[in-house]
């Protein structure tokens, strides 16, 4: 038996070992508390996958297009988050770029390093429950969703005065950024920090 929290309203549940194909959920709000090892090793190692590949897709295709009397214009991922980099804007735009770019990629190394070995059927590598420490904490600043969201308000606004059109990047950006939600509210820790704990 494990004692265990549920992540959304904290009610504490004694969780015994699961069969293979089980799921425990939470009494008081159904929220699923462990759902597996192996289950869990490849949901949160294919979406880490996905987003990176989405994330790299959209670095290096267009993102945005703006037309108007002939003049246009086309950006990419990197060109829209860096729009302000001058002057006191720097730290802003550096805050961005981390936040939408680097941390999600930071984090989907980090869970490569430390569950891909397992998810083989191998030992753990060195320091692996360090780095997935790593990769939970920098779970909250991963914010590609608050990106997309203020992009949307500015192209409303932008939308009167020229012609917008959305690249392959833009979508597949936000494809990324529905998986990353999905993935904070599916993956399974409890059952990836009892993996890591038997490797020790």
């Amino acid at each position: 038996m494990t004692l265990l929290a549920c992540p959304s309203c904290d009610a504490l549940h004694d969780v015994p070992d699961l069969r293979v194909g089980q799921r425990a959920y939470c009494l008081r709000c159904d929220r699923m508390l462990v759902s597996g090892r192996q289950t869990s090793l490849d949901r949160t190692l294919a979406m880490a996958f996905a987003v990176a590949i989405l994330i790299l897709f959209a670095l290096f295709f267009p993102f945005l297009s703006i037309e108007e009397l002939g003049f246009g214009n086309t950006t990419t991922l990197l060109g829209v988050a860096a729009a302000f980099l001058t002057g006191w804007l720097i730290p802003l735009t550096a805050a961005v770029t981390a936040s939408i770019i680097a941390i999600p990629l930071m984090r989907v190394g980090f869970l490569v390093y430390a569950l891909f070995p397992l998810w083989r059927g191998g030992a753990a590598p060195r320091h692996a429950a360090r780095v997935f420490r790593w990769s939970e904490a920098l779970r909250p600043w991963s914010m590609a969703e608050i990106f997309v969201l203020g992009s949307a308000v500015a192209l409303v606004k932008v939308a009167d005065l020229a012609t917008i059109g959305f690249g392959p990047a833009f979508w597949a950006f936000c494809a990324a950024v529905v998986i990353i939600a999905f993935e904070r509210q599916i993956t399974d820790s409890a059952s990836i920090w009892s993996i890591l704990d038997d490797e020790k």
